[in-house]
Formats: structure tokens, sequence, C-alpha cells
């Protein structure tokens, strides 16, 4: 029947002939050793009948021809490690197999599983560091970037879904991250994301960053809502706002009345509060305020 089907040169597949009860073993830098017996590993597809090469043996070919020292994935494809040595064995690159760190997932914010565009998509948060587009329907995604995060606060907060850096420090610039980070303090447990600790993390690096640096981040704004300001008072602007902002986008939306004056109040809200001798009083705070050359909370309470 084989040779019929050959002859009349039907589609085909080719499969991997895994041994039989074989001990497949792999240390893996994060779950330690990892021990499968060949007998519960199928014939894998590796040539699909249109003669391409199935992901399990792409991945290996494409890790051996960059000289890939390090295969860091996630969890899920813990189960295939085994066939992946095995495939590295038969084409001959038994000495050159990478080291494999299998990561723990990123799970929802509630309920059980690995955390997905839909639950993005369900409470209102990106899942991808930046933009992506569906090019089947066109369908654009914004990313964290996009969304106003800085990448190392990013960063940071990743790092520390599954990294445990042995201390209670949470905020790391980059070079502390990159000195004290290793595979071997991540975690086999999956950690849920936490949306509101990754706006804290934002507004941490956003209040540590200089108002000089913030200045320039809100003059982009500026210009594209069409207000020109001069750079020293975007600067000061940031300086008082800061503390208060999640985003560089917040220092627009919060402080827009440094820029652009009103052009409509509320006359019920304003009637409660008015008196008599409000003009009196405003005109008078006016004055005071105009003599401080130093604008800053603490020289304001020492003038009032």
């Amino acid at each position: 029947e084989v040779k019929s089907r050959m002859d009349a040169k039907e589609n085909y597949v080719i499969r991997i002939k895994i041994p039989r009860n074989e001990e497949v073993k792999l240390n893996d830098i994060i779950r330690g050793w990892v021990v499968v017996n060949t007998n519960n590993i199928d014939d894998k597809v590796i040539f699909k009948s249109d003669g391409m090469p199935t992901y399990h043996l792409a991945n290996v070919v494409d890790d051996y021809l960059m000289k890939i020292s390090h295969v860091i994935r996630g969890e899920e494809w813990l189960p295939s490690a085994p066939l992946h040595l095995l495939l590295y064995r038969f084409l001959g690159w038994g000495d050159t197999i990478p080291e494999f760190a299998h990561l723990p997932l990123i799970l929802k914010p509630d309920g059980n599983g690995k955390l997905s565009k839909r639950d993005g998509d369900r409470l209102g948060f990106p899942v991808f560091p930046i933009e992506w587009k569906n090019l089947d329907n066109e369908e654009i995604r914004l990313g964290y970037r996009e969304s106003g995060y800085f990448p190392e606060a990013f960063i940071n907060m990743l790092s520390l879904l599954g990294w445990n850096p042995g201390t209670a420090q949470e905020i790391f610039s980059m070079q502390e991250l990159i000195r004290s980070f290793t595979l071997e303090k991540v975690g086999k447990s999956g950690a849920k994301f936490d949306f509101d600790k990754t706006k804290w993390f934002n507004q941490q690096y956003l209040r540590t960053t200089s108002s000089k640096d913030l200045a320039k981040m809100l003059k982009v704004i500026l210009i594209r809502n069409g207000v020109q300001a001069k750079d020293e008072f975007i600067k000061l602007v940031c300086e008082q706002l800061k503390e208060r902002a999640i985003f560089v986008k917040d220092l627009w939306l919060e402080g827009k009345y440094y820029f652009v004056a009103p052009t409509s109040y509320d006359e019920n809200i304003i009637r409660k509060k008015w008196k008599e001798e409000t003009p009196e009083q405003l005109s008078a705070l006016k004055d005071k305020i105009s003599e401080i050359s130093d604008f800053k909370s603490g020289t304001i309470e020492t003038t009032f």
C-alpha cells in the first residue's frame, strides 16, 4: 500500500522516528532535572505534506545555525524540550545543545490560566509591548509604549513577575537589573498580572525623571495641541505636577490651564462661592502672588 501510494505521488509527511524506552534528560536552569521516557513521545511530524518544516524542526535548525547558547521560553514549551533534544542528537549536533530555561507564565489578574488578549479587552489594559496590527482584518491594538509607559518601567515590572531579587527592592534601574538578574532566581510558578501595579511602576519612574527631560516630552504633546510655551516655563509646570502624574500625557491633561486660558466656567458653582468682598480679595491675592519669584510650595506657604 505504501509503495502504491508513493508511486501515485500522493502527498506525504515526514516524521521523526522516536527510539523506544530511552530516558531523555534535560537540566533546565529554572526547573532542574526533567526526565522523560521516549515511550511517552510520539513520532512527531517534522515536514508537512506541502514540504514545509514544522516548528519543532525549524526551531532547532534555526537555533543551531545562529549559535544560540540559551533557549529562554515559556513553560508551555517544556513538554516539547525532549523532542528538541532528540532532534539535536539525530542531526549530529549533540555537542552543541544550548542551555534551556522555561519561564513561568504570566497569569490572568482574576481567575485561572495565562494572560490573553481577551483579558486586556475585558479589563481595559494593553497586552503587547508595542502596537500590534492584525494584517487579516486591519485591527490595531495599542501597546504599552503607545499608551505612555516608559520602557524601563515596563521592563522593571516584567522582571518581577517571576524573578525574586532576594530583597524588598522593587524599583531597579536598567543597570541594576542587568547586574542583579539571574535565571537561577526565577521561580517555577506563574505570577498574576497586576495592572494597577504596572501603572505604579510608571509613576515611580516619572517622579524620578528630571523635570528638564519631562519638559522635552511634554513639549511634543503641547506642539501637537497647537500650544507654544518657553522651555523654562514647561519645566516649572512639570516640577509642579510630576508628583500627581502617572503618564507624561497627564501633565497636559491635568495642567492644561497653565497653557490655555479657560473659555467658559460653571456660573452656578461661582455664584455659590462669590461674595461682595471677593473681587477685592482676588485682586490682593494676585498682587501678592506676583511678588513671588521662587514659585514653590514652601515659598508660597511662607508668603501667606
